[in-house]
């Protein structure tokens, strides 16, 4: 399996394209904010050119009502690769989501399900208090996991603090950090790029959203504004717009500024994985590809 991946707007989706032509093989994708079918212009979701260009997998399959996660997702990838492994050599992965992606290379440990009841409370608990909430919750159940979580996540808080309740043991016990065998060869690139380019074409894609509809489309999505696929970047800041706590134009430049907050989490992740071959995006070709698969 062939892995592209970076930061957001570095250029993913063209490249695993023409990957995935040069190869005659199929997409499958790892970018979490794109399974939503209701979430297109946000998610910088591949446009139906690029979608009729190669066969994609796991790009608007769910609504965002739908209750998912990352060990849904892992036994999904799997099953799929199994049958895609069966009529083509290499099969394209491509997306930003790290804990996504590593579930598929490594499997995630087993953990309880989710407990609605629970979730429930706790998400309307961290509406009313705040994110201090859950990291006072997550210290004082698992201060182990707290000393090493990212505590201004709070999806991340969330669960391990569902998960504490659910089971009365800590949820660092349940992350034994066990990797699961595959059956296939797993090769990584990495898309590396100026930290001044990538904030150049995040600034243009945001404008480029913005111009394409952004505020409708998050405006016919107001009544899910609660939902956990809607706690992200450029829907939570147009969000902020539409009840005028922001001009568009401030809400604009907070989705530019949160976009490249989380660039640079997504390259902190990736980083440490020392398996990953980094390139030039400009530089990428049929050579450089098969180099890389040689490797």
């Amino acid at each position: 399996m062939l892995i592209i991946l970076g930061p957001t707007a570095s250029g993913k989706t063209e490249l695993a394209i023409r990957a995935a032509q040069w190869l005659d093989t199929e997409i499958i994708s790892a970018d979490s904010r794109q399974f939503y079918r209701e979430l297109s212009i946000g998610t910088a979701k591949p446009s139906p050119e690029q979608l009729s260009a190669v066969r994609h997998h796991f790009i608007g399959h769910l609504s965002v009502t739908e209750d998912y996660n990352i060990a849904r997702f892992e036994n999904d990838a799997i099953e799929l690769l199994e049958v895609l492994f069966e009529k083509h050599d290499v099969v394209v992965m491509c997306g930003g989501s790290g804990l996504y992606i590593d579930a598929v290379c490594h499997g995630i440990d087993e953990q309880p399900e989710h407990n609605p009841q629970i979730r429930k409370q706790l998400t309307e608990k961290y509406r009313e208090k705040g994110i201090g909430y859950l990291q006072e919750q997550l210290q004082k159940l698992d201060p182990g996991y707290f000393n090493t979580v990212d505590i201004s996540n709070p999806q991340r808080l969330l669960r391990a603090v569902e998960v504490c309740l659910i089971t009365g043991k800590p949820y660092s016990g349940y992350r034994k950090g066990e990797l699961k065998d595959r059956s296939f060869r797993i090769v990584k690139i990495g898309l590396e790029i100026s930290r001044e380019k990538l904030t150049e074409r995040i600034n243009r894609r945001t404008d480029e959203m913005i111009g394409a509809g952004l505020v409708d489309e998050v405006k016919g999505l107001f009544s899910y504004r609660h939902l956990n696929a809607l706690n992200t970047v450029g829907y939570k800041e147009i969000f902020c717009y539409l009840d005028g706590e922001w001009s568009l134009e401030e809400a604009t430049e907070k989705i530019k500024i949160n976009t490249r907050r989380y660039a640079k989490r997504q390259m902190t992740w990736f980083r440490k994985d020392k398996t990953v071959t980094w390139i030039d995006p400009e530089l990428f070709s049929p050579v450089v590809l098969h180099e890389a698969l040689q490797r």
